[in-house]
């Protein structure tokens, strides 16, 4: 299956924001408007070796932008009873398999999947790498990411989308004033 949703942010909860892409710009697109998108998003990044299908992505998108509060804050109250809320969900369970794969199982596989984020997010938040989220510094993109670099100062989510960007855009600048 081909890669719809972006990944690589660092942490799997900042992929899941990153499910309104371009936020906060006149580009914003949200990419989570139905179950089958939704269910999507769990079949090309969640742990389950069948195909996920819920009905809705009102859940999904609720716990989307309470933990994009909790990442940039202030969390206002009702924000982090939400969050505590989705973390209780019974989460996915391991299983080997007869042929020595680990499978993941649940009752209700999309809230299991919401469980599994608002914990990623929780985690993320109390931990010291919370220090090393950024927001991308290309103008259209604006996405969360975990800085992994040793000296802490990646500016881009993505050096070949965004950072090549601005690359691109800078040279052409100065070749146009020149």
């Amino acid at each position: 299956m081909p890669e719809r949703f972006r990944s690589g942010a660092g942490r799997l909860c900042l992929d899941f924001v990153r499910t309104l892409r371009y936020r906060g710009t006149p580009s914003e697109v949200e990419e989570l408007p139905d179950g089958t998108a939704w269910g999507a998003w769990i079949d090309q990044l969640g742990p389950f070796s069948a195909p996920v299908r819920p009905a809705s992505a009102r859940e999904a998108v609720a716990l989307r932008e309470a933990v994009y509060e909790l990442l940039t804050g202030p969390v206002r109250p009702a924000t982090r009873q939400r969050l505590n809320r989705f973390a209780a969900l019974p989460a996915p369970a391991p299983s080997l398999a007869s042929s020595g794969e680990l499978r993941w199982q649940a009752a209700d596989p999309a809230s299991a999947m919401l469980s599994l984020l608002a914990r990623d997010a929780l985690e993320l938040v109390t931990s010291p790498e919370f220090a090393r989220v950024r927001r991308c510094a290309g103008p259209r993109c604006g996405a969360l990411f975990l800085d992994t670099s040793r000296p802490g100062t990646r500016r881009w989510c993505s050096m070949e989308v965004c950072g090549n960007r601005v690359k691109k855009s800078t040279y052409r600048a100065k070749a146009a004033a020149s």
